[in-house]
């Protein structure tokens, strides 16, 4: 009997049927399609236009498809960890009603919010507690309804976001497949420069703060942007060389959809050619806690079991991080 790793068994996705083009931005801000596509390399984003449905409804119809996919039982689901940056509600867990409204009626559920680091620490988190022996099925859920929390007259910021949702499952493996190695960090004197200033216990919320607008994202997109490329890059390239991968060794490169040029430049330090770069932004936009898994459900059919991927992730706080991961089922 091998070394008990956590694998990843299975993905689901979801993106609302509204699609916000670069066209569509253009009538509501000052901006064009070539300025957004040079600097951010997006072309359009999903937008849930429903205002009765929250970040759960991403997580949901996620959390079912992958259930769908791979006919599993939500009853046998122990844990949900809902990795999520707007929640529906401040206090109540999202994913404790995510775990309810699926069926997975004998699992605990809570919520981890690590900005667009969320489900890469939620790989962390969930494969901790495959590996420990307790539990044998973990439901990864990143969603974020990020529509919510922009100004839509604000063209630093509208341009950049969309809404999705998507699921992994993690099990047992004793085949040596799974997560391998993390390299996570986090520095909290960069929640200056990319938050959402009211809303919390800091700044609750009053008319004033209403007016002003602090309950979008504001972010300081220069300083952003450099402390992104440095430490994607860094911790893509540290992780790589901890464990004597070289860029053939590698099939691919899992980078957080921020931007284009984050994602170019993290391949580029890394040494990885855009064919082994999984890259969706220019239909999604950046869909924060979702970015990950997206990817994942879109390249599914294109992954092998035992290919190596390396996972790469930057966020508001700052957070940011690495995951080694050995692919473990062949295309179904």
């Amino acid at each position: 009997m091998g070394k008990k790793t956590a694998a990843i068994t299975a993905v689901g996705a979801y993106v609302p049927d509204f699609v916000l083009t670069n066209k569509i931005l253009e009538g509501m801000v000052e901006t064009n399609d070539e300025w957004i596509t040079t600097r951010t390399g997006i072309k359009e984003r999903r937008i849930l236009k429903d205002d009765t449905r929250g970040t759960s409804y991403l997580a949901i119809e996620a959390a079912k498809d992958l259930i769908k996919k791979s006919q599993i039982n939500p009853e046998e689901i122990d844990l949900i960890i809902m990795a999520t940056a707007t929640p529906d509600l401040l206090v109540a867990s999202t994913g404790a009603y995510v775990a309810t409204e699926i069926g997975a009626v004998n699992a605990f559920s809570y919520d981890l919010q690590a900005a667009c680091s969320s489900f890469l620490y939620g790989m962390s988190t969930a494969a901790s507690y495959i590996e420990s022996g307790r539990y044998k099925k973990v439901l990864l859920v990143g969603a974020d309804k990020m529509s919510s929390i922009i100004d839509y007259t604000d063209r630093t910021t509208c341009i950049i976001f969309g809404d999705g949702g998507g699921a992994v499952l993690f099990e047992p493996n004793e085949e040596g497949l799974g997560l391998q190695d993390e390299y996570l960090r986090s520095d909290g004197a960069g929640r200056a420069f990319l938050n959402m200033e009211a809303g919390g216990s800091l700044m609750p919320a009053t008319e004033e703060t209403v007016r002003n607008k602090q309950h979008y994202v504001h972010q300081d997109g220069r300083t952003v942007f450099k402390f992104a490329v440095s430490n994607m890059a860094d911790v893509a390239d540290k992780i790589m060389k901890r464990n004597n991968l070289e860029h053939d060794d590698v099939q691919w490169l899992v980078p957080h959809q921020a931007n284009k040029r984050i994602i170019d430049a993290t391949a580029a330090r890394v040494g990885l050619q855009e064919e082994k770069v999984m890259v969706n932004i220019q239909k999604y936009g950046n869909t924060t806690s979702a970015t990950l898994p997206l990817l994942l459900n879109d390249y599914e059919k294109q992954l092998k079991k035992g290919d190596n991927l390396i996972f790469a992730a930057f966020g508001g706080g700052f957070t940011w991080g690495s995951v080694y991961l050995k692919w473990a089922y062949d295309p179904r």
